[in-house]
């Protein structure tokens, strides 16, 4: 079998009628004539949208072809005897020029049962926000199924919903269910589920550019809605340098963030996972078996399975997330 090396794909640009220009003028991705880039899917296995490979011998492959090929040297066994040839995460770069829909993700069962889907268990990683950007989750308290439905009417949603400052490096982990939305001049990673389903609750009574409004899910999301609100939404964690930090460990994924400006040895032969590298800070090479790679703010590489040796080398300080399946 041919040596495997850290995989980059070309980036999937999503137009949206909410997104803004900080893709091209923050992260530096060439998103070519489109305005208003909301997202940019990175690695996706997601149907219509599966990511091709963009560098070394593999480019031009698409990423459930290499799975096909690859199985577990690229994935890891028990990663590829549990999802076959569906790669199980989705990582994208969402750019919040106006705020998104306030929204709701189904669990795996909701899912299976209305899409033949996965469900969506996401979180984000906060790159840059605005002076005075939020982010919404959750209740500001409990609330009742009634109570809910009377603000929904009445277009008071807002009164009942928990909002945050959005500041960078703020990390948030948003189950199924869980009533959520990223708002205006907010720019973060999205590490989730390989699903692209969202239960749109409230859409601002926005209108596109034919007067029409987009579709409202209410009953899907009435399904699944949690109800309760919690203590705390936002993920607590230290950023210490020369450190890997524990950010959010859950049954789909495994996410930490290293901030360095010292070289770092990763062991990865327990593991029996790919790794995913996302640049959020400066640049990092990454000394590998089989040659040498670079990742820059704003780019992902796949680390497949095979490779247990990896040496992290930043120019200068920089911060990456590591992300696998435990």
């Amino acid at each position: 079998m041919t040596r495997l090396y850290p995989l980059s794909f070309h980036s999937i640009y999503k137009t949206k009628i909410w997104g803004g220009d900080k893709l091209r003028n923050i992260l530096g991705k060439d998103v070519g004539n489109l305005q208003k880039v909301g997202e940019s899917w990175d690695i996706s296995s997601v149907e219509e949208d599966i990511t091709v490979v963009s560098n070394g011998f593999l480019a031009g492959n698409n990423l459930q072809e290499l799975v096909e090929i690859y199985m577990g040297d690229l994935v890891g066994d028990k990663v590829y005897e549990k999802f076959g040839i569906e790669f199980p995460l989705l990582i994208k770069f969402i750019d919040a020029g106006d705020n998104l829909s306030v929204q709701v993700h189904p669990d795996d069962e909701t899912a299976f049962k209305h899409h033949h889907a996965y469900g969506k268990t996401e979180m984000w990683y906060v790159i840059q926000a605005d002076p005075g950007s939020e982010i919404i989750i959750g209740f500001k308290k409990d609330v009742t199924r009634e109570e809910y439905l009377e603000h929904l009417r009445n277009k008071t949603l807002r009164d009942i919903l928990n909002s945050e400052q959005a500041l960078a490096g703020d990390v948030y982990y948003i189950p199924p269910g869980r009533i959520h939305a990223i708002g205006k001049g907010v720019l973060l990673v999205e590490i989730e589920q390989n699903s692209d389903i969202t239960y749109r609750i409230y859409d601002w009574d926005r209108v596109d550019a034919n007067g029409k409004s987009r579709e409202i899910h209410t009953e899907l999301a009435l399904e699944v809605m949690d109800f309760k609100s919690y203590p705390q939404y936002k993920v607590p964690y230290k950023d210490q340098l020369n450190r890997t930090t524990g950010l959010v460990q859950c049954n789909y994924f495994s996410t930490q963030l290293i901030h360095f400006d010292k070289p770092v040895e990763k062991d990865y032969y327990e593991l029996d996972s790919f790794v995913i590298y996302i640049g959020i800070e400066g640049e990092t090479e990454i000394e590998h078996e089989n040659g040498t790679s670079v990742l820059k703010m704003g780019e992902t590489l796949l680390i497949p399975a095979v490779l247990k040796d990896i040496r992290l080398i930043p120019k200068g300080e920089a911060k990456i997330l590591e992300v696998y399946i435990k």
